[in-house]
């Protein structure tokens, strides 16, 4: 039986990711990354180990004594922890940030993925394990969009995946075809509290993957906090890439969003 090694962040979809991969027949070995991964992180998977986020040698060197050879990564790692966090860096995690030319979301994503292969663990697809959680496309709820909120959506959707190609953000909240919010490193949630604040009632919300995405790693994901949100501001649409976005807890978010009176859409260009 193959190991797969789970190098996990905040929130639900490491756990989810862990279930897929184990009924595929793996053995999930994790790396509960401090202070961020859930305390019930080992109920879902064959063994566990938490190390500080800022540990990256000792990260590789722990996949590597247990023979992992393939890994993925699930979970949100706010990168606002390099500014505002105590959180200490080993030797490897400095090498690595002092040899980037920016500090871009891609840029140390993909620095650490090569680190990786360089001690011989492929990182594989989120999506490869989460298939199931996969945005689908079309209106998801019963509350139906009006002409303007279609607009909103067709004028945002561009500005989304523009901010994404400069590796900026995921999110933007928009309304009557003018921009409110874009997110950066604030993260999606606050940038619609922001935005729909500033928007008044009925904003709409658009989160979309980059134009070249790669799936290994910062896939967009929605779930319930997202949701919640957009309840506090009022806002009336929530827009997500078909195919490219993970939506987490789908019955609960649409159940939810249907008694808010939120239409919630899986969008494809």
């Amino acid at each position: 039986m193959k190991t797969l090694g789970l190098i996990a962040g905040m929130g639900e979809l490491p756990k989810l990711v862990a279930e897929e991969a184990r009924e595929k027949g793996y053995r999930v070995f994790a790396i509960g990354l401090e202070p961020l991964a859930d305390k019930d992180l080992s109920v879902h998977v064959d063994n566990v180990k938490r190390i500080s986020v800022g540990k990256l040698g000792e990260i590789i060197d722990t996949l590597k004594k247990n023979h992992i050879k393939e890994a993925v990564m699930a979970g949100k790692v706010p990168k606002s922890l390099l500014y505002k966090s105590k959180i200490i860096p080993d030797l490897r995690a400095v090498k690595l940030l002092f040899s980037l030319k920016d500090k871009s979301d891609d840029s140390i994503l993909l620095a650490i993925a090569k680190e990786l292969e360089k001690d011989g663990i492929k990182l594989l697809n989120t999506t490869d394990f989460s298939s199931s959680l996969m945005t689908p496309e079309g209106i998801l709820t019963e509350e139906r969009l009006s002409e303007n909120e279609w607009k909103d959506i067709a004028f945002g959707w561009k500005i989304a995946k523009e901010i994404g190609r400069l590796d900026i953000g995921q999110t933007i909240v928009v309304k009557d075809q003018a921009v409110m919010a874009v997110e950066a490193i604030e993260g999606t949630d606050e940038a619609i509290l922001r935005g729909g604040k500033l928007a008044g009632d009925g904003a709409v919300v658009i989160k979309a993957a980059k134009p070249k995405q790669d799936m290994r790693f910062d896939v967009p994901v929605v779930g319930m906090n997202t949701l919640k949100s957009m309840i506090e501001v009022n806002a009336r649409v929530l827009a997500i890439e078909a195919g490219k976005s993970i939506l987490l807890q789908r019955k609960k978010i649409i159940k939810e969003a249907d008694e808010a009176e939120i239409s919630v859409v899986g969008y494809r260009e």
